[in-house]
């Protein structure tokens, strides 16, 4: 999702909240296509880890596309979507852990060696 400029990607954590998922990753794009194409990138990255989703629902809309990988439930939204469902607040009972990029190594030229 990082990747493909996910944005506000979260991870809820809903171990011993529900029996539905152990987590949810949420995210929003900036469009339809970035919706569908966030969607596909999650699908493409785990699938090269021989993780296959067992239901994908929403790819045709673009609004909401919902992967569900059992444990792992990925929603990617678009702004108007994620604003209006708030899964962040439904799940308000959830520790949430916001996913940040890691810090890449700045390249130093050969004289700062």
């Amino acid at each position: 999702m990082l990747d493909k400029k996910g944005q506000e990607p979260l991870l809820l954590d809903l171990r011993g909240i529900t029996l539905i998922a152990d987590f949810f990753l949420l995210c929003h794009g900036t469009s339809g296509v970035h919706v569908r194409a966030l969607a596909n990138a999650v699908v493409e990255r785990l699938a090269g880890k021989g993780i296959k989703p067992y239901g994908i629902e929403g790819h045709g809309q673009g609004r909401w596309v919902l992967l569900d990988f059992g444990d792992l439930m990925v929603h990617v939204f678009s702004q108007e979507e994620r604003e209006f469902y708030g899964l962040e607040r439904l799940w308000g009972d959830a520790p949430q852990r916001p996913i940040v990029a890691p810090a890449r190594r700045r390249r130093t030229s050969t004289k700062e060696r």
